[in-house]
């Protein structure tokens, strides 16, 4: 059942990967970025991290990507589109991203390292609660200034992005 829901997000996860890279709206290509951290997300709590599920989903998808979308509001969207960023299209860009996906692929079934037939060691509980801990309580102040400093991006990206009146 682990398996079939890991092989589920995985496939999602890298068909919205492409996307990102292969879609000609940037704010698609954003959007399909959100959509694949919350796939990793999705493993990390396959994997019996839930902490590190809430941080991917917190870190990245509420906040970098929030600074990302600013950035594409504050560029013109309408001339961006009608850009093309690769002159010869994208099939040698797909080739290219099938040759390198194959290839590890090919990599991964060949290593010992990464046998199916081995379980996944999960970590206990103990390690997980040391790790918030220190997050929350050691930490605090950094995580409390990063958000601060994101929320002082976000203010100037929306001051910069407006138009003045007249």
């Amino acid at each position: 059942m682990d398996q079939g829901f890991f092989l589920l997000f995985a496939t999602v996860s890298v068909i919205t990967a492409l996307t990102v890279v292969l879609a000609r709206n940037p704010v698609h290509s954003a959007l399909a970025l959100m959509a694949c951290f919350l796939q990793i997300s999705a493993i990390f709590v396959l994997l019996g991290a839930p902490l590190l599920a809430v941080i991917q989903v917190f870190v990245y998808v509420g906040a970098i990507m929030v600074l990302f979308l600013f950035v594409i509001m504050m560029i013109d969207v309408r001339e961006a589109v009608l850009q093309r960023f690769m002159p010869g299209g994208n099939l040698p860009a797909l080739v290219l991203v099938v040759l390198l996906g194959v290839e590890m692929l090919v990599l991964v079934l060949s290593s010992a390292r990464f046998s199916v037939t081995e379980p996944i060691a999960r970590p206990s509980g103990d390690e997980i609660r040391q790790l918030s801990t220190t997050l929350f309580a050691d930490y605090l102040l950094p995580f409390e200034t990063a958000s601060v400093i994101l929320l002082a991006a976000l203010v100037g990206a929306i001051m910069l992005a407006r138009k003045e009146p007249g």
